[in-house]
């Protein structure tokens, strides 16, 4: 009879406390509800390098040709791509040409592209060449560790034999990384600084091809000095950003993830865009910035003045 008595009163005891355990469950579902309704969504596309799938650049040569990886776009569809090229050390393709132009950047490892009988010039990290459709060239590769970077405004990106070679009129781009232009806030209002005439300590940019002009095209490297810490604005239709050297730190303003990116790590955003970065204290950063206008750099003391 105690026993009964004793489970009866714990039952009831029970019974009575679960409408308020029930109604907290309820508050807290809702309240989870809510902070994921006010947290504001990314509008960032992130590709690690770790993440892209690897196939054959050139289908018929296979395994016996570089890697190719997309970043952006579709390399095999009739749009601009960006994709990642691998090579192995020691590789010299036979003479070919292709059926598109493409632009590149060498991230890692020495990459030499030219006229069949040219003498090798091997060009480092950082630095820029165009190869126009139709001519013939070869392409090779040096080092344990080489990559690039490869744009392309339309598709398919093919591989074609020599014979079927033409001159579309352009002409190829081979830019050695010691012989860039780059501009600090003394020559452009693309960066902000606060004393322009003493901006030598960076950031720096460097415009590769298109026309700085809103609404039109172009490529860019942007340099951050070791410890940099700013903001990048865009108020572009797209914003496409690859590191090319360094291992900076990323955050989309009004977002809370911060990312960390190596070379060949890719970024990128449509309409307008403002991304915290963060250079680290080894070694400075070198982005390659695809866009439609311009854009603009601000060191962290110029962002935190502009939000006070």
């Amino acid at each position: 009879m105690k026993t009964t008595i004793k489970t009866e009163v714990a039952r009831k005891a029970i019974t009575a406390g679960l409408p308020l355990l029930v109604l907290g469950l309820i508050l807290s579902h809702r309240g989870n509800q809510m902070q994921a309704a006010d947290r504001p969504e990314s509008k960032t596309e992130i590709v690690l390098t770790e993440d892209v799938e690897w196939t054959p650049l050139n289908p018929a040569r296979g395994d016996k040709g570089p890697k190719a990886g997309t970043l952006w776009g579709d390399r095999a569809g009739d749009r601009q791509t960006g994709f990642l090229v691998k090579f192995a050390d020691g590789f010299s393709s036979p003479p070919h040409i292709h059926n598109i132009t493409y632009r590149g950047v060498v991230i890692s490892g020495l990459v030499h592209n030219d006229d069949p009988g040219a003498e090798k010039m091997w060009m480092p990290p950082a630095s820029f060449w165009t190869q126009p459709a139709g001519e013939v060239h070869i392409t090779a590769a040096k080092g344990a560790d080489n990559m690039a970077y490869i744009e392309i405004e339309r598709g398919p990106y093919l591989v074609l034999p020599s014979e079927e070679a033409n001159d579309n009129g352009e002409r190829p781009v081979n830019v050695h990384e010691s012989n860039l232009i780059w501009l600090s806030a003394a020559d452009t209002t693309w960066i902000d600084s606060a004393d322009r005439e003493s901006s030598t300590k960076g950031p720096w940019i460097s415009h590769l091809w298109g026309k700085l002009e809103s609404g039109k095209a172009s490529g860019t490297l942007l340099k951050l000095p070791v410890g940099f810490e700013g903001e990048i604005q865009s108020n572009n239709p797209s914003f496409r950003v690859v590191v090319i050297e360094g291992y900076p730190q990323m955050q989309e303003v009004g977002i809370p993830e911060t990312t960390s990116l190596e070379p060949g790590n890719y970024f990128g955003s449509k309409g307008a865009s403002n991304y915290r970065v963060s250079a680290g204290s080894k070694k400075e950063t070198i982005l390659y910035i695809r866009t439609d206008g311009s854009y603009k750099v601000s060191p962290k003391e110029i962002s935190n003045q502009a939000t006070q």
